[in-house]
């Protein structure tokens, strides 16, 4: 990788690692120095690899320059170092330095801790996923209201107030005990499907694809996997779902960054290694006879990783909606019951149910309408089209209703 191009890379990688390794060592009270002392190292390779040039193994030489950084620091302040040693005097024998752990094992442990500190009960859940987007995936503050649409000063007051609400009840970063797995895993799961969602279909930076936000959710949910007691059901049914989505990515948008349809999209472009990654993950999710939203969404992905139109593949989608509606309602889902219906049972009958749902601040509510009035009524799907087209965010959404309503023009014309 070029030199110009790795430094960006190893922050993205690297300092969410050993801000987590610090602040796992030190505590959430001093998340703030760890972060300082992470950036001051990104800041030292920044400017000694450009007049010295890339070491030979660029990792290891930021682990070192963290652990020399925080080694400083502590000798400098002798106050805070003797707080440290009052503390974990338990772990360190008399007479020796506060060793800094950056082995694998050690930051995978510390991300794990970390994971189930973020998201904690105290704090908010947008205020969750920014942490995790902060803290766990190494998203710079601009990134992330990027990301929300909103400025640095609203990303940065809101991540200072989750800090400071996990300091003032004392929340510690530490291994989660049984009982906090239990308690805390749900919302884990919910961060890590936040995140996903938003990399899946982004508002930010005028595109509806962020690919790197879904591989974070996706790293993320894999390190809960790799731990024998959050490797439950429920966490590999996110995980397939999570495959079996990204296994379309390079269909889902053309050269020219536009929207393709479910149904026009290139099979050819999906991504089989990762349907079949699903399909094993979507195998262990079974082992529980209990179904989380996580289930039916997985199974509902996994017949759209299935091309043909087939009666059984849209009965058996508009079942499983079914079942996820009546278990935790959403529009979004009742929207996508809808065109499943459609699909299963035929458009006059859908166009009963949809419009029963009135979701009017939607543009996916006047999408759908628009599709099931197409060749009942092309002039009612015309006017649906053009008011999603009114309350679409991005530039690519808007695209697709111009496309929607040039096709029916046409054939109105033909």
């Amino acid at each position: 990788m070029e030199g110009n191009k790795l430094l960006p890379h190893l922050f993205r990688t690297e300092y969410r690692k050993i801000v987590s390794v610090l602040s796992y060592r030190f505590g959430i009270e001093h998340i703030e120095l760890a972060e300082d002392i992470v950036s001051d190292t990104f800041l030292a390779a920044t400017e000694s690899w450009s007049t010295k040039g890339v070491p030979d193994n660029p990792t290891a030489w930021l682990y070192t320059v963290a652990k020399n950084k925080t080694k400083n620091w502590l000798k400098r302040d002798n106050f805070f170092q003797q707080k440290l040693l009052t503390d974990l005097r338990h772990s360190i024998p008399e007479g020796e330095e506060i060793e800094i752990d950056l082995s694998a094992r050690n930051i995978t442990d510390s991300q794990l801790a970390m994971i189930f500190t973020v998201c904690h009960p105290s704090i908010q859940a947008e205020a969750q996923v920014g942490l995790a987007l902060n803290l766990l995936c190494g998203f710079g503050i601009q990134e992330i209201a990027d990301a929300y649409l909103t400025t640095k000063t609203v990303i940065y007051k809101r991540l200072s107030r989750a800090k400071e609400k996990l300091k003032e009840a004392e929340i510690k970063i530490q291994q989660p005990t049984v009982t906090e797995i239990n308690e805390r895993l749900e919302v884990v799961l919910k961060t890590v499907y936040l995140l996903f969602s938003e990399g899946y279909y982004s508002t930010s930076h005028n595109t509806v694809l962020r690919k790197e936000l879904c591989v974070e959710a996706m790293r993320l949910c894999y390190l809960l996997i790799e731990q024998e007691l959050t490797n439950t059901p429920a966490v590999n049914a996110l995980m397939a779902l999570m495959c079996f989505h990204a296994s379309r990515f390079d269909a889902r948008m053309d050269n020219t960054g536009d929207l393709v349809l479910y149904q026009e999209q290139d099979e050819s472009l999906w991504n089989r290694e990762l349907i079949e990654r699903g399909e094993y993950y979507l195998h262990q999710a079974g082992a529980s006879p209990v179904l989380t939203r996580y289930h039916l969404e997985a199974a509902i992905a996994y017949w759209h990783t299935h091309k043909e139109d087939s009666a059984e593949k849209w009965e058996n989608i508009l079942d499983l909606y079914n079942q996820l509606l009546i278990l935790e309602y959403s529009p979004v889902a009742a929207l996508n019951r809808t065109f499943a219906l459609a699909k299963a049972r035929g458009k006059k009958e859908a166009i009963k149910e949809a419009e029963k749902l009135g979701l009017t601040e939607n543009h996916f509510y006047y999408s759908l309408l628009g599709n099931l009035y197409t060749d009942i009524d092309n002039g009612k799907a015309i006017q649906h089209y053009e008011t999603a087209w009114k309350r679409a965010n991005t530039p690519a959404d808007k695209a697709l209703m111009e496309k929607n309503i040039e096709q029916i023009k046409e054939r109105l014309n033909s």
